[in-house]
């Protein structure tokens, strides 16, 4: 019942989670995910922290339509990557594969640009000073920007 699917929601068992949070502890220095985990879609994974369990929200859900719930956290390509929302709420048990980049850099990124840095291949926290500002992916040459489109600055 616990994996009883709302939607397209899943709820992910003890077990992933510990594994998931396993795998986040090996890139990201992440130890700890005081949240409800679901997926949603193929690899998307959300967050809940609201006081609801498990078996309430399968109860809410027979009673009205659930589209959504939690905040979209991180997603599961070739490793984890981190959303914005997600790299701001655990910044501070993050404490691997982070990349300083410059003000002027900055700039270039949040507008959704790429940058040209050369760094060994792996999905990197991108930080300015003390701001987590997104995940990039290197592929030894560059720096890929997966800022959302509509979370990007506009000239």
């Amino acid at each position: 019942m616990f994996n009883k699917t709302i939607m397209n929601v899943r709820f992910i068992k003890s077990p992933e989670k510990r594994e998931i949070v396993k795998e986040l502890n090996s890139q990201f220095g992440i130890t700890s995910l005081p949240y409800l985990l679901l997926q949603t879609g193929k690899e998307k994974i959300r967050g809940f922290s609201g006081s609801m369990t498990k078996e309430e929200i399968i109860q809410l859900s027979k009673l009205t339509n659930i589209e959504i719930i939690g905040l979209y956290m991180f997603k599961k390509e070739h490793d984890y990557r981190l959303t914005i929302d997600a790299a701001h709420l655990l910044k501070d048990q993050i404490n691997k594969n982070i990349l300083e980049i410059t003000d002027e850099q900055l700039h270039e990124w949040l507008r959704g640009r790429d940058l040209e840095i050369i760094h060994p291949q792996a999905t990197l926290i991108i930080k300015n000073k003390s701001d987590f500002i997104g995940c990039g992916r290197s592929n030894e040459k560059k720096i890929f920007n997966y800022i959302p489109k509509d979370r990007r600055l506009r000239k």
